[in-house]
């Protein structure tokens, strides 16, 4: 499906002050899924967005009138290597292509970034995104470990 080129949408770095609608975002998106929100965990990142993500980027995806609709991330982890973390996107926006759009933009902030290879932890229950990853070249791969509420690991080299 196409992009509604009625609808126009920007990608921009977080800040600490769009944290309460991003983690309402991805909580949200959580609960769609029968997935549960870890802030003291997994989703400790999302309390200092700025400070966590100070080696690497957290942007959003948001209409021009303010509304954020989507994140993407990269963490370093070191050697060259990062991981792809928080792909979000609101459900009424997927199958447009916007996720193809956050991929595409994350990827392309790597290599700017100098990055050599992208990692990342999904579930299978995210099918859509199990599907974007693996045609945009991600592979399985079996060295990561994984986060209580994923189930497989997927990397890309660059």
């Amino acid at each position: 499906m196409q992009n509604n080129p009625s609808i126009s949408l920007v990608i921009r770095k977080a800040t600490n002050d769009d944290g309460p609608n991003i983690r309402a975002l991805i909580f949200t998106i959580l609960d769609e899924y029968d997935m549960e929100p870890a802030p003291k965990t997994t989703d400790r990142d999302l309390s200092d967005i700025e400070g966590y993500y100070a080696d690497g980027i957290f942007d959003v995806l948001e209409t021009t009138d303010g509304v954020i609709i989507g994140t993407v991330a990269l963490e370093l982890l070191g050697n060259g290597v990062c991981e792809l973390r928080k792909m979000y996107l609101k459900s009424n926006f997927r199958g447009r292509g916007y996720g193809r759009k956050l991929l595409n933009h994350a990827i392309a902030r790597a290599k700017e970034l100098g990055f050599k290879r992208i990692e990342l932890q999904t579930a299978r229950v995210l099918e859509e995104a199990v599907g974007l990853y693996q045609k945009h070249g991600f592979q399985p791969s079996d060295t990561i470990g994984l986060e209580r509420r994923c189930d497989q690991a997927l990397a890309l080299d660059l």
